[in-house]
Formats: structure tokens, C-alpha cells, sequence
């Protein structure tokens, strides 16, 4: 077993797939495969099982990956500490996504890192703010993505960006309804309306659904709550099934390449607006890798939601 097989098992069971692991470490899947083969060949265990939808961990897996995950830490940070004396973005970084907002960041991301931190190695996970907070103050993860955070002394917590939330709906153009393209296109919803439609929501847990029942319970409004689903992508599914509405951002909607068989109204009256917020570890030294993979998130982050905000404006 090396250093660098133990790298690659770790992001593929990160990413739970061999293609994303692929285009994350910028080499070709059958390598990809061979290598983790051969490590569980020097192993004699199985540690990754293919299904349907990519890989999950064996028994024997999870072990190695949690053992796997601190001793890449440690290498980093030895890394890293020998690159702040160049002020060289050296080590290996874990960032943390919401999902959102992961499938249109990892490209620009990885793009991005390759050009910046050319000696540097990046890995990319996705999951809800609760567990990306969890996974920070772990030390899983060395930055993240978090959607209205709680003030945590255990986290640096920095706001990126502002996003409404709005009511999706099945049926006719997102693109012509958002930017008021279709005649007589509604692209507002006040709030009081809501509870006319059924709810597709995330687990309670969720920040959007936290943010949403707080809105609801000060307006005094009871929400029709038809089906609860942690997946963004399969709530995206069921309301282009015509199962129900759901309460998501714009940047959901333009991420989940359905836009066009969706229909977006912003909620008003009031607004319900949510904050993307940039969290670190309180209690580690930023590295120059640090620092640069913060700033190049922040910039992509605000490029993109900005751009989102402008297509969903009237005109």
C-alpha cells in the first residue's frame, strides 16, 4: 500500500464513484480502477461495492477510509507547514458542498485549483449544511459551503452570498417564466399563497426547511406538507412528475439541467432570502493552500449565484 493508492481509494469513496473521483484526480477511470484494485489485492479485502449508482464501502472499506482520511490529513498538514515558509499552496484540501450548488461549482473548481495550486491536491464531497458543519468541526473537511449556519465557537463562519427562495412548480419554461419572457408570466408568489400548494421538503434538518416552517409559523400559516425527501435531485424529479411544488433557490433549479420543464416564482411578501455562508475550523492555522482554495471558492461562488439572480429577474 502507498500513499497515493490510499488517495485514490479515499476519493472515490468520498465522491461514491469512480468517474467523479476520475475527473477530480484528472486521470483516466480504468487507472483509477486498477489502482484501488491492486490495493485491495494487497489488502485481501473488498472495500468498495459498485451498484447501480456508483460504490458504496464495505465493512472493511469504512474502516480503511477512516484511517485512510487521518493519515492523508497528517501528510497534509506536514505539507502544508513546509510550504507557509514559500508561501506555497502546498497539501491536500477537502471542500464540502451543498448539492445545490456542487454540480455547478466542482468543474470551475477543479479548473480553478489546477491553474492555482498546480502542487496541491483538492477533494470534493457533497452534503446537507448539518453534515458539512459536523464534518468541519471533525476535521473531514477543511472548508465548506454552509446555507443560514448557527454561530458556532467551533467555526469561522464568513457570509458569501444572499439567495431568495422560490416555488417550484411543474410545467412550462423555467427560462421564459423567470425572466418574464411569457406573456402575462407570473414570477412572484406571496407567501400566504403557499399553503394552496402541495409541499415536496427535505428532512427537517434541512436549512431550507428550517428557514421555511420559522417563516410560516410567524405569518401564521399552516403548510401543506404532501411528501418529505432528502434528495434535491429527487425532489427535482418528483415535481417535474407532477407529485407536488417544492420551496428551493434558483441555483437548484439551474443546477439540476430540468429547468426547462419547471416553472420559478419568487416568494414575497415577505421574501424568504437565504444566506451561503463560507465556514472553516476556528481552531486551525490558515495555510496558504487554505487561503487560496478561499478565495477561489467565494469568487466562483458569487460569479455563479450572481449570475443565476440576474437570469431570474424580470426582462
Amino acid at each position: 500500500m502507498n500513499f497515493k493508492q490510499l488517495e485514490y481509494f479515499v476519493h472515490v469513496a468520498e465522491l461514491g464513484s469512480f468517474s467523479k473521483a476520475a475527473l477530480v484526480l484528472d486521470i483516466a477511470q480504468p487507472a483509477l480502477s486498477r489502482q484501488v484494485r491492486a490495493l485491495e489485492i494487497e489488502l485481501r479485502e473488498t472495500l468498495l461495492l459498485r451498484n447501480g449508482r456508483g460504490v458504496v464501502l464495505t465493512e472493511a472499506g469504512q474502516r480503511l477510509y477512516e484511517h485512510g482520511v487521518n493519515i492523508l490529513q497528517a501528510l497534509a498538514q506536514a505539507e502544508a507547514e513546509m510550504g507557509a515558509n514559500r508561501d506555497e499552496p502546498l497539501g491536500r484540501i477537502t471542500i464540502g458542498l451543498p448539492p445545490s450548488v456542487g454540480r455547478q461549482l466542482t468543474l470551475p473548481l477543479i479548473d480553478g485549483f489546477q491553474r492555482l495550486c498546480p502542487k496541491a491536491r483538492l477533494a470534493i464531497v457533497e452534503g446537507l449544511s448539518s453534515h458539512i458543519t459536523e464534518w468541519i468541526t471533525t476535521g473531514r473537511v477543511d472548508l465548506g459551503l454552509l446555507y443560514n449556519p448557527e454561530a458556532q465557537t467551533a467555526l469561522e463562519i464568513t457570509p458569501v452570498i444572499e439567495e431568495s427562495l422560490c416555488l417550484v412548480s411543474p410545467g412550462g419554461s423555467t427560462r421564459a417564466t423567470i425572466r418574464g419572457a411569457a406573456a402575462g408570466a407570473v414570477t412572484v408568489l406571496p407567501l400566504a399563497e403557499l399553503p394552496l400548494y402541495p409541499l415536496i421538503v427535505p428532512e427537517r434538518s434541512h436549512a431550507i426547511r428550517k428557514l421555511l416552517e420559522t417563516r410560516a409559523v410567524l405569518a401564521g400559516l399552516k403548510l401543506n406538507i404532501a411528501w418529505e425527501v432528502s434528495s434535491i435531485a429527487a425532489i427535482i424529479d418528483l415535481v417535474c412528475a407532477g407529485y407536488g411544488h417544492a420551496v428551493l433557490h434558483a441555483s437548484a433549479v439551474a443546477a439540476s439541467g430540468r429547468a426547462d420543464q419547471l416553472r420559478v416564482r419568487t416568494l414575497v411578501q415577505p421574501n424568504l432570502n437565504s444566506m451561503l455562508c463560507l465556514a472553516v475550523s476556528a481552531h486551525k492555522r490558515p495555510s496558504p493552500l487554505m487561503r487560496q482554495a478561499t478565495r477561489l471558492l467565494t469568487e466562483l461562488v458569487r460569479a455563479l449565484l450572481q449570475g443565476t439572480a440576474a437570469q431570474s429577474q424580470p426582462g
